[in-house]
């Protein structure tokens, strides 16, 4: 049955009746308060451009799940921007000498959203049977967990059959470790139960209801264990697709907060100049996202790395981040940005914006301009994505024909597009967007990594398969002392520089358009995938 809401459900996704919200919050100011004192109540309104089907992030870690489902499943821990973590569900952690073991202390006094206590059988429920097992990207980093022992409920012990650095594993505490409810999944058909929508968690906001087309509603969670959070009553997240139509909603006050750029860049600097409404670049810095060409090695002119040069010559980064990305990108060097700290290494190989070097390859490789100019012909598949996926593909479809490539677009909705490259590899070239998490073990050497099974989305499903490459991510796969292992991985980012088995054109993160009166956003690295457990609002 549909929720019954105090206000109508049309003054609730239009902003209307948010006078009367905003006027309950303020009652609860203490008196003489300052105006940037938290306030408590009120419904913040929220543009949501996708509906996942799947809304677990303890299966699917995304950023399309985790806006959503980040506010309700807690992980063990979240990023700070000082550079540590934060605890959530676990208060504290250490591994021992040799990597086989990594021991959690758990908060005490969390319940779940049923009323049930949160215990150490959940993690290592959700370790064994969730993240090692089914999460698109735990399979990596839990591959070798053994088991998870528990010997209190306050205790959980992470046993490995290789040795697994406890850098990686802290790394990846923020997006890969949400704790779901054990008693709610056991001996279910944990990919089909319910309650992969319908969630249960620990956080500060409890699910109440979906409407398909329409909205997500969030409501306050009152037995949050961090006593006093949240400070929002309600967050709902108002489905618009339409990208025109989120700045839409934003003049007009219909939405308070947008995130992940739904707003168009181009419409950016004219909400900017409004009195109340705030453009904000923070709060990506721990999900850095990469513009890519993916290359199909199966290709014979592929194969070769001196085509693969000549492609990279043939793209003007200064063109892709100016007037594809609006200025809001930077010029990647490789696999791991330059947010991508300690890792990072600018010590690469580079190749400047140089069409006639890029002709000088080719002839070099073998592939003279033909009659009608054409060296060879390849089809160009750019990731529906994102905007700036598909400009992406329409200019360098116009940058390799100015080079002798002939190049065919090919266009596929989400779905099709996924099949068409990383399970039937029916692709030339590929416009990809790869996601940074903290290291490159989580999210990034598996778009390097050869021999791995087909079929498996955002990962290496190119046709490379270099032994030197994978002895460098495998060797620092099991690299305990972090000094070395940081010095393995940058030896990674000189090896794919080198061979280029994809191109890294652009690095960016994403804006958030906001409301002046919302407060206490882009408070952490992961902000619009995190809790929002201080966000409050002015009535």
């Amino acid at each position: 049955m549909p929720v019954r809401f105090p206000l109508s459900r049309r003054a609730l996704l239009s902003g209307v009746g948010m006078t009367a919200v905003g006027a309950a919050a303020s009652a609860l100011r203490p008196r003489g308060a300052w105006a940037q004192d938290p306030i408590r109540g009120g419904t913040l309104t929220v543009a949501a451009d996708t509906e996942p089907r799947n809304l677990n992030p303890a299966l699917v870690a995304s950023n399309g799940v985790f806006y959503v489902a980040s506010k309700v499943v807690e992980p063990l821990a979240e990023m700070a921007y000082d550079g540590r973590l934060t605890p959530v569900l676990a208060t504290g952690w250490d591994g021992s000498a040799d990597g086989r073991t990594v021991t959690f202390t758990l908060r005490d006094g969390v319940t779940w959203h049923d009323g049930r206590p949160f215990s150490a059988a959940d993690v290592a429920f959700s370790a064994t049977e969730l993240w090692a097992k089914r999460q698109n990207l735990g399979r990596v980093v839990f591959k070798d967990l053994e088991g998870v022992d528990t010997p209190d409920q306050r205790t959980a012990v992470f046993r490995f059959r290789q040795p697994t650095p406890l850098q990686l594993i802290e790394n990846a505490l923020p997006a890969l470790t949400a704790v779901v409810p054990k008693h709610l999944f056991e001996g279910t058909e944990i990919d089909s139960n319910h309650h992969n929508e319908q969630l249960v968690g620990t956080g500060p906001f409890r699910y109440r209801e979906h409407r398909p087309g329409e909205y997500y509603l969030l409501e306050r969670n009152p037995d949050y264990w961090n006593r006093g959070l949240p400070y929002l009553e309600r967050i709902v997240y108002r489905v618009l697709p339409d990208r025109g139509a989120i700045a839409a909603a934003h003049e007009a006050g219909e939405i308070q907060l947008s995130a992940f750029s739904a707003v168009p860049l181009e419409e950016l600097e004219r909400l900017k100049a409004l009195p109340d409404i705030a453009v904000v670049r923070k709060g990506y810095e721990g999900i850095t996202y990469q513009l890519t060409v993916e290359i199909n090695h199966r290709r014979r002119e592929l194969q070769d790395v001196r085509v693969r040069r000549a492609i990279a010559h043939a793209i003007d980064q200064s063109y892709v981040v100016g007037t594809i990305f609006r200025g809001y990108a930077e010029a990647a060097t490789g696999p791991v940005p330059k947010t991508g700290v300690p890792f990072y290494t600018p010590d690469v190989a580079t190749y400047s914006y140089d069409p006639r070097k890029a002709e000088a390859l080719l002839d070099e490789a073998g592939f003279p301009r033909r009659d009608g100019g054409a060296r060879f012909a390849l089809r160009l598949l750019p990731a529906p994505w994102f905007e700036q996926t598909r400009q992406m593909g329409d200019y360098l479809r116009q940058a390799l024909q100015a080079v002798g490539i002939d190049v065919t677009l090919v266009t596929n909705d989400a779905a099709g597009h996924t099949r068409a490259v990383y399970t039937d590899h029916a692709f030339d070239l590929a416009i990809g967007s790869p996601v940074y998490r903290n290291d490159p073990a989580i999210s990034t050497t598996i778009l390097y990594r050869g021999g791995l099974p087909s079929g498996v989305p955002f990962s290496n499903q190119y046709g490379y398969d270099d032994p030197a490459m994978n002895d460098l991510i495998d060797r620092a796969a099991v690299e305990l002392d972090r000094g070395r292992r940081i010095d393995l991985y940058q030896q990674f980012q000189q090896r794919a520089a080198d061979q280029l088995p994809l191109i890294v054109a652009a690095e960016f993160t994403f804006i958030t358009v906001a409301s002046r009166r919302l407060h206490n956003i882009a408070t952490n690295p992961r902000w619009a995938t995190s809790s929002w457990a201080d966000t409050w609002m002015e009535g």
